[in-house]
């Protein structure tokens, strides 16, 4: 058994908190996915786990046994950096043999299991080779191989594409999925990058600000996001956040007030006690539709055209009340345009001025 457990888990650096209070549950076999921007406590949470940080408070198990108290090597687990941290004076074999010698593993079990591990991420050419031989895919693949060499009841991952450009992160996340489908070890994996996420994960683990927010799957997560910041982390171009004022509310619907005066409908289930407060209404850039008399829009800033997929961005980048809206691969825009948009009630999501998000009515 690999499930791992933090039940109150606690860190705090002097009188900051790095980690409030956390419960989590990983299933046996489960690729979990933490994904926050910088500073929001992922890393934290990895790293105690793994027994790289004492916690303030709380408990660690790992296959139903409590290892708070235990050294890393005594946990079962196995860490793959962002830096490598391979050996530049040993060869391929000898970085992947390096935990096994360590462990005083028999010479002939070290050898097949090097080879083993090397035929499982395509490194059998290499083995000969230096770290400095290596591209940035194959050092990547290396600090793998080392890690999963002691076949380890849990594998750890701590931003391990964030050293790499973007066609060999997509190369590399093709070969994490591949590698967690062949060996179902139980892997927790953290990024700030939520299309990895996205395409990783059984289930994604949003944090901010210390504190967990919301755990589902991912698709889960994109279709009813608990808090704004859920929404804002899941969804590539982000959701679109504009301020309004509740106007109007009924069992299946609520009508907002834009800051230019124009209003939207959105089929959310708001309380009558919440018409003239301040709100946050969402909506993703896919959702929005070219209309004339919509009440979105503004002049085109800038225009991307990414093969299938076009986005214009309107009014100024981050600017409140900006928006960024998906058209057709075959549209044609002109910078300076002005361009306006309908929202659907039933894609749209409006978030109460503490940042969490009024129930949706399913049409």
């Amino acid at each position: 058994m690999s499930s791992v457990a933090v039940q109150g888990l606690t860190r705090s650096f002097g009188t900051a908190p790095a980690l409030e209070p956390t419960d989590l549950s990983i299933a046996d076999g489960e690729f979990v996915v933490i994904v926050g921007p910088s500073g929001c406590g992922k890393s934290t949470l990895l790293r105690l786990i793994a027994g790289l940080e004492t916690p303030t408070a709380g408990r660690v198990t790992i296959g139903g046994h409590d290892v708070t108290a235990l050294e890393p090597a005594k946990r079962g687990i196995a860490m793959v950096f962002q830096s490598y941290a391979l050996y530049p004076h040993l060869t391929v074999a000898e970085n992947i043999a390096f935990p096994l010698r360590m462990a005083k593993r028999p010479p002939g079990e070290i050898v097949a299991k090097v080879a083993q591990v090397a035929s499982l991420l395509e490194l059998d050419s290499l083995l000969d080779r230096r770290p400095r031989a290596l591209s940035g895919g194959q050092r990547q693949r290396v600090s793998i191989g080392r890690a999963i060499v002691r076949d380890p009841a849990v594998l750890l991952l701590d931003e391990p594409l964030s050293n790499l450009d973007t066609g060999l992160r997509v190369r590399m996340r093709h070969e994490f999925a591949r590698l967690h489908q062949r060996l179902g070890t139980t892997m927790i994996y953290v990024t700030h990058d939520q299309i990895e996420a996205m395409t990783l994960a059984n289930r994604i683990v949003v944090m901010s600000h210390g504190r967990v927010e919301q755990v589902g799957a991912p698709l889960d997560l994109y279709r009813a996001p608990a808090t704004i910041r859920v929404a804002e982390a899941i969804g590539s171009p982000a959701m679109n956040m504009l301020p309004v004022q509740v106007s109007r509310t009924g069992a299946t619907e609520a009508v907002v007030t834009l800051s230019d005066g124009a209003e939207c409908a959105v089929a959310a289930q708001v309380p009558g006690t919440a018409v003239g407060t301040s709100a946050t209404l969402g909506v993703r850039p896919e959702h929005l539709r070219p209309d004339p008399d919509g009440p979105l829009g503004g002049a085109v800033e800038l225009f991307e055209r990414l093969g299938p997929l076009s986005f214009a961005h309107l009014g100024e980048a981050g600017a409140r009340g900006s928006v960024v809206a998906q058209l057709p691969s075959d549209r044609h825009v002109t910078l300076g345009e002005t361009i306006r948009f309908r929202v659907d009630p039933a894609h749209a999501f409006l978030f109460a001025d503490d940042g969490t998000a009024w129930p949706r009515v399913s049409p």
